[in-house]
C-alpha cells in the first residue's frame, strides 16, 4: 500500500505520515516500491498503528475500498464477492463476528461454500475459490456488511468492477426519477422487466409500488449480480431473475409477456445489432435505422408486454425529433402504441447538461377503444407561474420565489407528471389543456412531414391562449419582488472584514476523529441493512410518513424531500436535533456541502446519504464547526475514491480554538450564510422576471417601455 493509503486508514494527513517515516526508526520499512513511491505491508502497517493506539479512523467502506485498491485491475476477488454480500447480509451481527474471527484458510473455505450455495440464484455466479491470501478482503467485507450494511458493501464493489469494465454509454437512473416512472405504471402492475437494468434501480422502485415479479437483464455481469443483489436484499418476498447478456440480441425474457417495462437505455449504440436483427419479428413498427438504436429499445419494450400493457422509457431528445426515426414515430402514433412523451429538466438524470424525455407506450388492445391523440407535457420548461396565463385562469400568478434552475423540485415535478397523465388516462377525450404545459395532441396533427414528437414544440400556447393584463400584472408583481429582494441583498452584505495581518493566521487543528475520542461530538450516520427484518419493520412501522433529508437536499439548500419510498431502506436513523451539523457522504457533484440544522431540518430523519455531527456545546461552538467543515479545501482534503468520491468525516479538521473565539468565528459564518441566502433569492426573483418579459415580449402580450427604464 502507498502512503496515501495509509493515511486513510490511519485518519490522517500524508504529511503526517511523511513525518512518521522520518521521526519513528521503528516504522515499517517499504516493501516494494522505489525511492520515491515506496510500498508497504498492509498488515505490517497496521500491526504497527496498533503497537502506538493508532486504531484505524476509515469507516469500514473506505477500508473495503482501499483492500480493492491493492488488487490490480481484474486481478482481484471483487466480482466473486458480490455474492458474498447476499451471503453474509443473512448472518446475524454475532455471525458475523465469529466469521471474521476464524483462521484465514477456515475464513476462505467458508466463504467458497456460501457463495457455491448461490450459484442457482444469481447470474454467472463463477466458482474462483478463495484462498487464505484473500481472507483480509473477506473480513473488510464482513465488517462493512455489519457496520454499515450491505447496501454499502455493494456500492463499493460495483464501484471497482465497473472501473475495470470500462462501461460507457450507460448512465444511472436516479432514486426519484425511477420512483416516478414507476408511478407512472397502473397499481396492479405485477410483473415488471427492465432491460437494461444496471444497479436495479427501476426494478426497486417498482417493487416499492407493488410489483412482485421482477425480471431484468443488463449487458455487464458485475451490474446483472449487483441488480439481483440488491434486488434480493431489498425485496425477499418477490420473485427476482436477472440475467446477464445483450438484451437486444440475445433475449433472455422472450415469454411470458410482462405486465410493465421500465428502462433506461444506452443511449448512441450504433452497434447494437442493426444488421443481424433486420428481419427480426420485434419491429411491428418498421425496422429502426442503425442511427436510432432508441427505437429498437421501444419496440423490444412493446414486445414483451401483454395487450394494453405499459412501457415507460427514459430517452434523449434526439429521439422524438431525428429525421431518420421519422417513420418508425409515424407508425408508433399511427398505431396507438405511443401514449405521452415527458419532457424533463436538464439535471434530472444523466447526462445532466440534457432535458431527457420520458416516453410512455402502450401495447394497443384488439378490442379497445381507439387512440386518437398523444399527451404530451413539458415539464423541463418554466413553471406555470412565470408563463403568460390562460384567460379562464383568473388567480394571479404566485409571487413567491420559484426554483433554482439548478435545483429540481422533485415533489412539484412529480406531482406535475402524474396529474396530466391520470387525468389524460382516465379519459383522453375530456383532458383538459394546460397552455405551455400539457396538452393532447390529435395523432392526424402529429403525422406530417417531420412528426417531431417534442413536447415544448406541441404544448407552446397559440396568441389566444394568452392575458397580456394578466401578464402584467405578473411582470409588476416581480419587480417589486426583486426591489424588496436588492434592498435586503444590500443590507446583509454590509460591515467592513478586517485583515489578520501580513499574512493568514495559523492554528493548531484536530481532526474529528480525535474529536469524537475526546468525546467532543459525535459521528452519527442512518443504518441501512434490514438483515434483522423485526427490529428493522418494527422501527419503519413507527417512523412511517417521516420526512427523511437527503445530500442533495444539503446541495440544492433545500428542506428535506425524502420519505420511507428511498430506494435505500432505512432500519434506524438519528433524529437530527438542534445544533446538529449535516454533512453530505458523496462530495463530486456539486452544491453545499454541509449545513447547520434550522427549524426545517428538526426532527427529521437522517437520510443514508449524510453524516450527523452532533458537538457538545460546551466545548464546540455549532457555527464554527459548520462553517470549518463545510470549507472546500477541507472536504477535497477528507475526500476518497475515483467513480464515486466519499467523504470521510473522521478525516476532517478544525481549529483548536477558545469557545469564546469560536463563537466569534461562527458568528461570521452565520453571517454568510445570510448573504449566500439573499443572494440567491435576489438571483432567482432576477431570472423570473426576466425570462417572464422575453415571454410576454415574444409572445406579443407586453408592450416595450416607454423609457428605456424598466
Amino acid at each position: 500500500m502507498t502512503a496515501a493509503e495509509i493515511s486513510r486508514i490511519a485518519g490522517v494527513t500524508r504529511a503526517t505520515v511523511s513525518n512518521w517515516r522520518r521521526r519513528h526508526d521503528d516504522f515499517p520499512a517499504p516493501a516494494g516500491g522505489n525511492e520515491t513511491s515506496p510500498l508497504y505491508d498492509l498488515e505490517t502497517v497496521r500491526a504497527w498503528l496498533r503497537s502506538r493506539g493508532q486504531t484505524s479512523a476509515a469507516a469500514p467502506a473506505e477500508e473495503l475500498r482501499t483492500l480493492l485498491r491493492l488488487h490490480p485491475a481484474g486481478a482481484g476477488p471483487a466480482t466473486p464477492l458480490l455474492p458474498l454480500v447476499l451471503a453474509t447480509s443473512r448472518r446475524s451481527p454475532r455471525e458475523l463476528s465469529e466469521l471474521a474471527d476464524l483462521p484465514d484458510a477456515d475464513l476462505a473455505a467458508r466463504a467458497d461454500a456460501a457463495v457455491a450455495d448461490l450459484t442457482s440464484t444469481l447470474p454467472q455466479t463463477e466458482a474462483a475459490p478463495f484462498t487464505a491470501a484473500d481472507a483480509g478482503i473477506v473480513r473488510a467485507l464482513i465488517h462493512c456488511v455489519r457496520e454499515e450494511g450491505a447496501q454499502a458493501a455493494l456500492d463499493v464493489l460495483a464501484e471497482r468492477e465497473l472501473e475495470d469494465s470500462a462501461s460507457t454509454g450507460t448512465y444511472q437512473t436516479p432514486d426519484r426519477l425511477a420512483d416516478l416512472m414507476a408511478r407512472l405504471l397502473p397499481a396492479d402492475t405485477v410483473r415488471v422487466l427492465d432491460p437494461a437494468c444496471g444497479s436495479g434501480t427501476l426494478l426497486a422502485a417498482a417493487a416499492r409500488h407493488g410489483a412482485r415479479k421482477l425480471y431484468g437483464q443488463d449487458a455487464l455481469p458485475v451490474q446483472a449480480q449487483r441488480s439481483a443483489v440488491r434486488l434480493l436484499l431489498a425485496t425477499p418476498d418477490a420473485a427476482v431473475s436477472v440475467q446477464a447478456g445483450d438484451s437486444l440480441r440475445h433475449d433472455a425474457f422472450p415469454q411470458p409477456p410482462v405486465d410493465a417495462v421500465l428502462c433506461n437505455p444506452p443511449y448512441g449504440d450504433r452497434d447494437w445489432g442493426h444488421d443481424e436483427l433486420a428481419y427480426d419479428p420485434r419491429w411491428a413498427y418498421g425496422v429502426p435505422p442503425r442511427s436510432e438504436p432508441e427505437l429498437a429499445w421501444i419496440q423490444h419494450a412493446l414486445a414483451h408486454l401483454h395487450p394494453g400493457g405499459y412501457a415507460v422509457l427514459l430517452l434523449p431528445p434526439a429521439t422524438a425529433a431525428r429525421a431518420s426515426g421519422r417513420r418508425v414515430r409515424a407508425e408508433l402514433v399511427r398505431g396507438g402504441a405511443l401514449r405521452a412523451v415527458v419532457a424533463l429538466p436538464s439535471g434530472a438524470a444523466a447526462p445532466l447538461h440534457i432535458g431527457l424525455q420520458l416516453w410512455i407506450l402502450q401495447t394497443p388492445e384488439p378490442d379497445g377503444p381507439d387512440r386518437a391523440s398523444v399527451l404530451f407535457v413539458d415539464a423541463g420548461g418554466e413553471r406555470q407561474q412565470d408563463r403568460p396565463r390562460n384567460r379562464a385562469d383568473s388567480t394571479p400568478g404566485s409571487t413567491g420565489t420559484r426554483r433554482r434552475r439548478d435545483t429540481l423540485d422533485w415533489a412539484e415535478l412529480t406531482d406535475t407528471v402524474l396529474a396530466h397523465w391520470t387525468a389524460f388516462r382516465v379519459n383522453p377525450d375530456s383532458f383538459s389543456d394546460e397552455p405551455g404545459i400539457a396538452r393532447a395532441v390529435p395523432v392526424l396533427d402529429l403525422l406530417d412531414e417531420v412528426v417531431d414528437l417534442t413536447p415544448a414544440r406541441q404544448v407552446r400556447a397559440l396568441p389566444a391562449d394568452i392575458d397580456p393584463a394578466q401578464v402584467a400584472r405578473q411582470a409588476d408583481d416581480h419587480r417589486k419582488q426583486l426591489t424588496e429582494h436588492a434592498n435586503l441583498l444590500a443590507e446583509t452584505a454590509q460591515g467592513t472584514w478586517q485583515p489578520t495581518g501580513d499574512s493568514p493566521r495559523q492554528w493548531r487543528t484536530a481532526t474529528l476523529s480525535d474529536l469524537a475520542r475526546g468525546g467532543a461530538l459525535e459521528i452519527l450516520r442512518a443504518a441501512t441493512d434490514t438483515r434483522e427484518k423485526t427490529e428493522g419493520a418494527r422501527w419503519r412501522a413507527e417512523n412511517t410518513g417521516r420526512l427523511v433529508l437527503h445530500g442533495t437536499d444539503i446541495a440544492d439548500g433545500v428542506p428535506a424531500s425524502g420519505t420511507f419510498l428511498d430506494s435505500i431502506p432505512l432500519k434506524s436513523s438519528p433524529v437530527i436535533a438542534e445544533g446538529d451539523i449535516l454533512v453530505r457522504v458523496f462530495t463530486g457533484d456539486g452544491g453545499n456541502m454541509a449545513r447547520l440544522a434550522d427549524e426545517q431540518d428538526i426532527g427529521v430523519l437522517l437520510g443514508h446519504d449524510l453524516y450527523l455531527l452532533r458537538p457538545d456545546p460546551t466545548r464546540l461552538d455549532p457555527w464554527f464547526l459548520a462553517g470549518f467543515v463545510g470549507a472546500h479545501d477541507n472536504i477535497t482534503g477528507a475526500s476518497t475514491g475515483s467513480t464515486t468520491v466519499h467523504l470521510q468525516p473522521g478525516r476532517l479538521r478544525v481549529p483548536l480554538l477558545p469557545l469564546q473565539e469560536q463563537r466569534r468565528y461562527g458568528e461570521a459564518f452565520r453571517r454568510v450564510r445570510e448573504l449566500r441566502t439573499a443572494a440567491r433569492q435576489a438571483t432567482d426573483v432576477a431570472r423570473e422576471y426576466a425570462d417572464l418579459l422575453t415571454t410576454g415580449l415574444t409572445a406579443g402580450a407586453l408592450l416595450p417601455p416607454e423609457t428605456a427604464s424598466i
